[in-house]
C-alpha cells in the first residue's frame, strides 16, 4: 500500500486542509487508538503540541477520536518533541502523540506518534493507520460505557525541565556563563529557559513570545542569524537556537559563528568516547552530514554510518547497530541513553559540560573539524517526477562525473515539503557552487 498521510516524520500539511482537516485528523485519531489497544487495562494516551494557532483546533480533533477508540487521554498543552517522547514511557501510556509541523511555518501541522517504548512508530505501524483511515468500516468504536475521558496535566513541562537538568555531565554548574536561547516562539519557551537558569546560567531569552502564528518566523534553528546577532549584541558566551517543537538545536560560539549538527555530533561523540561511553565504535549520520565529519571520525578510530534523510531512520539504525550517538546536520542529535528522539536542549547540555569542562571559548571547543564545501539548495515543483526526466538523469552524470572520488551527491524530494533537495560537496568550492546551481537550472526547466 503506498503511503498517502504519513511522510519521513509523520502526518503533515497545511492547516484546516487535505490531512490536516478536523474530520481526517478525528479518524486519525480513532485508526490510532484502534491499533495501539493492548490488553484488557484501561488504555492512556498523553498528547503535547507546539504553539501554532491550528494546534487547537487538531488537538480537540484528535482527543475526540482518541476518546471514541476509548482511550484516556492526557493533555499536555505546549511542550517539546521529546517531552511528549520521554513522558510516553514516564506515564506507561500506551501511544504517545506530538501535534506539530516542527520547522515548517505557522500555516503548517502534523501528527507525530510514539509507541509505549518512547520510540516513533514504524512503517508498518503508519501503513496499518493509515489502511484504517481509508476503511471507515474497519474502525470499531468503543461502547458507550468505556468512551475515554480527557485530562490537563499541569506538571508535565516541570517533569521534563527535571529529567533534562539530570543528564548534564559538566564537572561544574553553569554559573558565568551568559547565554541566548532561542526557542522559535515554539513548544520550549517553558523548559528551555528554566532548565538553563536552574543549572545556573544567565540567560538571555528571544523567540519566547508565542501567539499562534510566529513561531520559526525569523527565529529558531532555520534563522539562526537573529541568535547570532543576539549573542553579539549581549556579548553572551554561546547562542542555543531550536525549532518550533524543540527536537533539533543549532548553535553559535562567542563571536556569533554558527555551528551546525555535524560539529555538535563530532562533539558529543569525542566527549562519549573519552570517558568510554561511547558504544557502537562511532556514530550514526544521514547522507546529508558532511565529509568533513567522516574524516574526523576516521582520525579518532571511529566510523560514521549514513542512512537516509529523517532522525527516524537514525534511530532506527542506533537501534539495529547498537550506536548511542547520532543524528543529522540540521540539527537532530540523538543520544539513546538519555532520549529515544532528537533532542535540542538535551544536545545543547552536552556542549555546555564540554564547554565547562574545557574552561576555553565555545569557537575552540566546538571547532571539531574543517567542513568540505558544502552547497543544498531546494527547487520547487507542484507535480510529477523531474528527476525521472532524461534530461536530469543526464545532468546528475554528469556532476558527479566532475565530483569525482572526492566529492558527494545528494539530490532527493523532500518529505515534508514539495521541494527536491540538491546538495554536492567537495574540494573545490566554485565547481561545487556551479554544479548546484547548473542542476537546479535543469531540474527546475523539467518541473515547470
Amino acid at each position: 500500500m503506498a503511503r498517502k498521510y504519513f511522510g519521513t516524520d509523520g502526518v503533515r500539511g497545511k492547516a484546516n486542509a487535505g490531512a490536516m482537516t478536523p474530520d481526517v485528523v478525528m479518524r486519525i485519531g480513532m485508526a490510532a487508538g484502534q491499533l495501539h489497544k493492548r490488553g484488557g487495562h484501561k488504555h492512556r494516551v498523553v498528547i503535547g503540541k507546539d504553539t501554532r494557532l491550528s494546534g487547537y483546533m487538531i488537538e480537540q480533533a484528535l482527543t475526540a477520536g482518541l476518546l471514541a477508540s476509548g482511550m484516556d487521554v492526557f493533555l499536555f498543552g505546549p511542550a517539546p518533541t521529546p517531552a511528549v517522547a520521554m513522558l510516553t514511557r514516564s506515564m506507561r501510556a500506551d501511544l504517545g502523540v506530538m501535534i506539530s509541523a516542527s520547522h515548517n511555518p505557522y500555516y503548517d501541522n502534523g501528527i507525530k506518534f510514539f509507541g509505549p517504548d518512547g520510540y516513533k512508530l514504524s512503517d508498518e505501524q503508519e501503513l496499518a493507520i493509515e489502511e484504517l483511515i481509508e476503511s471507515p468500516a474497519k474502525i470499531t468504536l468503543a461502547s458507550s460505557d468505556n468512551i475515554g475521558r480527557a485530562k490537563r496535566i499541569e506538571d508535565a513541562k516541570a517533569r521534563y525541565v527535571e529529567f533534562a537538568k539530570r543528564t548534564y555531565v559538566g564537572d561544574a554548574g553553569l554559573e558565568g556563563l551568559r547565554i541566548v536561547i532561542d526557542t522559535a516562539n515554539g513548544a520550549a519557551y517553558q523548559t528551555a529557559p528554566p532548565a538553563l537558569w536552574e543549572l545556573g546560567a544567565e540567560i538571555i531569552q528571544i523567540g519566547d513570545q508565542p501567539n499562534g502564528t510566529n513561531i520559526n518566523a525569523k527565529c529558531g534553528s532555520t534563522h539562526p542569524e537573529t541568535m547570532c546577532q543576539k549573542v553579539r549584541e549581549t556579548r553572551a558566551d554561546i547562542g542555543i537556537a531550536l525549532d518550533g517543537d524543540a527536537d533539533r538545536v543549532i548553535i553559535c560560539d562567542q563571536n556569533g559563528n554558527v555551528i551546525d549538527g555535524d560539529q555538535i555530533m563530532a562533539l558529543v561523540a569525542s566527549s562519549f568516547a573519552a570517558r568510554g561511553a561511547l558504544r557502537g565504535g562511532g556514530l550514526v549520520a544521514t547522507i546529508m552530514s558532511n565529509l568533513g565529519l567522516e574524516r574526523f571520525m576516521q582520525t579518532q578510530g571511529l566510523t560514521l554510518a549514513r542512512t537516509k534523510v529523517g532522525d527516524r531512520y537514525v534511530v532506527e539504525h542506533m537501534r539495529a547497530h547498537g550506536f548511542n550517538v547520532g543524528g543529522e546536520q540540521s540539527g537532530h542529535i540523538v543520544m539513546s541513553d538519555y532520549a529515544t528522539t532528537g533532542d535540542g536542549l538535551l544536545a545543547a547540555l552536552q556542549v555546555l559540560g564540554e564547554v565547562v569542562r574545557q574552561g576555553k571559548p565555545v569557537s575552540e571547543v566546538c571547532k571539531m573539524f574543517d567542513p568540505l564545501p558544502q552547497v543544498l539548495k531546494n527547487v520547487k515543483f507542484s507535480g510529477g517526477k523531474p528527476l525521472e526526466q532524461q534530461q536530469v538523469q543526464a545532468a546528475i552524470k554528469d556532476a558527479e562525473a566532475m565530483l569525482g572520488k572526492t566529492g558527494r551527491l545528494v539530490i532527493r524530494p523532500s518529505g515534508t515539503e514539495p521541494l527536491i533537495r540538491v546538495m554536492a560537496e567537495g574540494e573545490d568550492a566554485g565547481l561545487v557552487q556551479k554544479i548546484v546551481d547548473d542542476l537546479c537550472g535543469v531540474i527546475a526547466k523539467s518541473a515547470a
